[in-house]
């Protein structure tokens, strides 16, 4: 037998997440320590390594590949193979390789703490610099043109390097080394802030301090940042928000808050209660808005969020954000550039022209976004952090799949919330957020995504997936595409892409599922409109076991937005009067414009409504978040007749909740808990009889209403004591932001 000393070699492959977190530098170092020799180098999307050394190091080396990798990093060893011994003077870092397609993008990263120490410090070449980054943090996913990653390939070749910082960039022990967005201020991106019609300031410190004393003064500043502008006002002055909800047609909508990053974070704390579950979530790399309780005396300004319980809070996520809270001295309100609906805005030419009616001033920079990414969106429930919205930080995001797909598809998702997937082998790729199909930029965002998407994998789509409702956005540019290319073309319902997207998630649970996809509406096979529904089977073969009693609604999409139709519904299908004109009630009853429902979101929307809460909404789920609000959690619930339809579904009757709805002689609190209550018994109730009927299941619940964490929370307890086995989505949103992601599931197992 050989000696352990005798020198072997061995290639290794390490595909996942390995660009763009430092990986590279430390294979350097760990080879260097370990006396090996040989090479590292990127490839498009993964790492090939070459070691040449004695049996003992080379175990080792793969051992601590694995245990000791940078943290950004997830690093999957896809090959390690014996070859012949060719014997290497030292290791070296060679150049990037373009000759493998197993590419993996890294997202965009918040400020890591030696970054942000180094931009405190006097003494540091880089103090106060607000493009400040390195291998472990810094923007990726909004500046790559394409892989491997590097600086020639991203936004930044237009910036060359200083001869300080190309010294880092070239040293394999430098943190530094071939961070592609490496900059100081002698040679990197820089700040010029612009009030209409004045002369522009131009230097970092002078245009931080132009766009600080606006804010100051209760002015509206843009602000551009990693994947696009915010817009930003003092936290604190209720007549600039005022302001801002005029100018951004933006009556009542909640707006995110940014607090100053220090060590104590005492601004937020002394707004919200964020235990160490929320803390995790508001210091990760990601740096989310967080959906959080507010506190009864917050300090700052109640038109955060109307009528509300919760605030979503963040903390600053780019040195420029950093500098910026920290130089203001308190809380800025920070939501996304846009007029209402549309995507966020990256360009300063674009920025002015349509922000021109909103912004009073505008923070300007030179590194170019290429592509637009909102904030992510998360929500601390059931002892776990779920996904609401992904997008920097979070996404792109992939996820494996249990079985390859047999060939590339892309999923095109649904009409709100839209976010698209890309699949191929057994990865599946979701795309940030692309927001609501209403409007012209949004429908051009999802066309870029769709095709940018493919281009960055360098995966081209056999098969497009799309919703079955024809109204959809997302589904006539799917058809249209598919058309136009020869494409296969499969629909997949709207419901069973929830229950399947939540499935997707949890591919060891062994069994049956019953999955609870409650949501505000979505086409059935049957022509009518669902979103009460609750699904027995698995992917591809689901089959509708439960939901409620259907009631005509009129109005048609205007009622998600109009509560006070719903609830008119309700009454009127019970025999309860609802005030309303004579001329309304006619055209229902002659079913004008109206859509048989199942649908549990607008059940909320009625409560809301009844309650005296939200008869007109200005956003989607106003009315249900409202409910929840001032829900009291301590009410008990009232049981819902439930029996068999003809098609054996079994059906909840909520007809007996309205008189205690409309009763004004109870409290908004006391009528709101009752709902709520008696939703999550209604819940458990009907998986307690098909449980009696099909034996053993998991559940799952999956769908928007569920976003609603009093109600989850009161339906866990509740199935839990029934020794239930219950899922819910932690990565992909339950919302529509994960239908793109439940129809590559669904179609993985139905088949085309």
């Amino acid at each position: 037998m050989p000696g352990l000393d005798e020198r072997r070699a061995c290639r290794w492959l390490i595909s996942g997440r390995v660009q763009g977190v430092g990986f590279r530098p430390f294979i350097y170092r760990l080879a260097t320590e370990l006396g090996l020799s040989g090479f590292v180098r990127n490839r498009s999307g993964t790492v090939e390594i070459l070691t040449e050394g004695d049996a003992r190091n080379l175990d080792a080396f793969g051992l601590a590949v694995q245990q000791q990798a940078p943290a950004l990093a997830r690093p999957d060893l896809t090959c390690r193979e014996k070859i012949p011994v060719r014997p290497y003077s030292g290791f070296r870092i060679l150049p990037s390789s373009a000759s493998n397609a197993d590419i993996h993008i890294p997202p965009d990263y918040s400020v890591c703490r030696p970054c942000s120490e180094e931009m405190q410090d006097a003494g540091n070449r880089r103090y106060r610099y607000p493009f400040i980054n390195c291998t472990e943090c810094g923007p990726r996913y909004s500046l790559i043109k394409a892989m491997p990653y590097d600086r020639t390939r991203t936004t930044m070749s237009e910036f060359q390097l200083c001869n300080a910082c190309k010294v880092e960039y070239e040293n394999p022990n430098d943190r530094r080394f071939h961070a592609e967005p490496l900059a100081c201020a002698d040679c990197g991106p820089a700040l010029w802030f612009q009030q209409p019609g004045r002369v522009a300031v131009h230097g970092n410190e002078n245009a931080l301090a132009n766009a600080v004393a606006q804010l100051k003064s209760g002015l509206i500043v843009a602000v551009k940042g990693v994947g696009g502008y915010h817009l930003m006002v003092d936290a604190g002055n209720e007549s600039a928000l005022a302001r801002l909800r005029v100018r951004k047609h933006r009556p009542s909508k909640p707006f995110a808050v940014m607090f100053p990053l220090t060590d104590d974070l005492i601004a937020l704390h002394q707004a919200v209660i964020a235990d160490p579950l929320a803390l995790s979530a508001l210091t990760a790399p990601d740096r989310p808005v967080v959906i959080l309780t507010k506190k009864p005396q917050t300090g700052l300004a109640d038109g955060i969020a109307p009528g509300l319980s919760q605030w979503g809070a963040m903390l600053p996520h780019s040195p420029l954000h950093q500098l910026l809270l920290q130089t203001f001295g308190g809380a800025l309100v920070a939501t996304s550039a846009n007029i209402s609906g549309e995507p966020v805005v990256t360009d300063p030419a674009e920025a002015q022209r349509l922000l021109a009616r909103v912004a009073d001033g505008f923070l300007h920079h030179n590194r170019p976004i290429l592509r637009p990414i909102d904030d992510s969106v998360v929500q601390p429930c059931a002892e776990n952090i779920r996904a609401i919205r992904l997008g920097r930080g979070l996404a792109p995001i992939e996820l494996k799949l249990p079985r390859p797909m047999p060939f590339p598809v892309l999923a095109t998702g649904a009409h709100l919330k839209n976010a698209l997937a890309l699949a191929w082998d057994y990865r599946v790729v979701i795309s940030p957020h692309i927001g609501d199909l209403d409007n012209r930029r949004s429908q051009a965002l999802l066309a870029h995504t769709a095709t940018d998407l493919q281009r960055l994998y360098d995966v081209r789509a056999n098969a497009i997936i799309c919703d079955a409702h024809d109204g959809y956005a997302s589904t006539r540019w799917a058809r249209r595409r598919a058309r136009e290319s020869g494409l296969t073309l499969k629909r997949v319902g709207h419901h069973p892409a929830h229950a399947s997207a939540l499935v997707g998630e949890w591919p060891r649970t062994v069994g049956h599922w019953l999955v609870f996809t409650w949501d505000g509406m979505g086409l059935g096979p049957d022509g009518t409109l669902w979103g009460g529904e609750a699904f027995l089977g698995k992917p591809g073969q689901w089959r509708r076991t439960a939901s409620f009693r259907p009631f005509r609604l009129a109005g048609g999409d205007r009622a998600g937005r109009e509560p006070w139709r719903s609830a008119a519904a309700l009454c009127w299908t019970a025999g309860f009067n609802w005030n309303t004109s004579a001329m309304a009630k006619e055209a229902w009853q002659k079913g004008l414009n109206c859509h048989e429902t199942s649908s549990a979101g607008r059940l909320f929307d009625a409560a809301a409504a009844m309650i005296g809460l939200t008869e007109m909404a200005s956003f989607e789920g106003e009315a249900p978040m409202r409910l929840e609000a001032v829900a009291d959690p301590d009410i008990s619930a009232l049981p819902l007749p439930l029996n068999q339809d003809a098609e054996n579904v079994w059906r909840t009757d909520w007809a007996p909740l309205i008189p205690f709805l409309m009763d004004g002689r109870r409290s908004a609190a006391a009528r709101a808990g009752l709902f709520q209550a008696s939703m999550a018994l209604a819940l458990v109730q009907q998986a307690l009889r098909i449980r009696a009927e099909h034996g053993e299941i998991n559940i799952g619940l999956a769908g928007g209403v569920f976003q609603n964490r009093l109600l989850v929370e009161q339906a866990l307890r509740l199935l839990d004591e029934q020794g239930f086995t219950v899922r819910l989505n932690e990565q992909v949103p339950c919302n529509d932001a994960g239908i793109s992601f439940g129809q590559i599931v669904e179609a993985l197992y139905g088949g085309f």
